[in-house]
């Protein structure tokens, strides 16, 4: 992708807040694609770019602890075990943020939308935390 198309593009709109809870708009200034985080009745204009390479660096380092455990999930979900499988798993996490970056966000990013996925950010642009989406408490009778 070109760095003039990454300027351009948005990977988390309607998914990133503000610390008090309101929805970031998006603006393009420039060309640039900027998120527009709202601060007591101003705009403050953060390009995209930062935002969203901060939220791929937090997703990455998470999917990086796990990885032992991701790629023995997938394998079994797959039924394979093979070295060339587990290879081509093991390089689609270490490419993850650039498989994003390509992938169509109409495709993911509602249904992070409608599960409860949120970026929370200062009025610096500066990631505070990521919300997931809760899962039930199930209870030993449950399951």
């Amino acid at each position: 992708m070109l760095a003039e198309d990454i300027d351009r593009q948005v990977l988390f709109e309607g998914l990133v807040y503000n610390e008090q809870g309101e929805r970031v708009a998006i603006a393009f200034i420039g060309g640039v694609a900027h998120y527009a985080i709202p601060d007591c009745g101003f705009m403050r204009h953060v390009e995209a770019r930062k935002i969203d390479d901060a939220v791929l660096a937090r997703l990455k380092e998470q999917v990086t602890s796990q990885k032992e455990d991701l790629v023995r999930g997938m394998l079994e979900m797959l039924g394979k075990d093979d070295l060339f499988t587990k290879a081509a798993i093991d390089a689609s996490i270490r490419n993850m943020d650039q498989q994003i970056r390509q992938s169509d966000r109409s495709q993911w990013g509602p249904w992070l939308q409608l599960l409860g996925f949120r970026v929370v950010v200062d009025v610096h642009g500066d990631v505070v935390d990521l919300l997931y989406p809760q899962q039930p408490e199930v209870g030993p009778d449950e399951e």
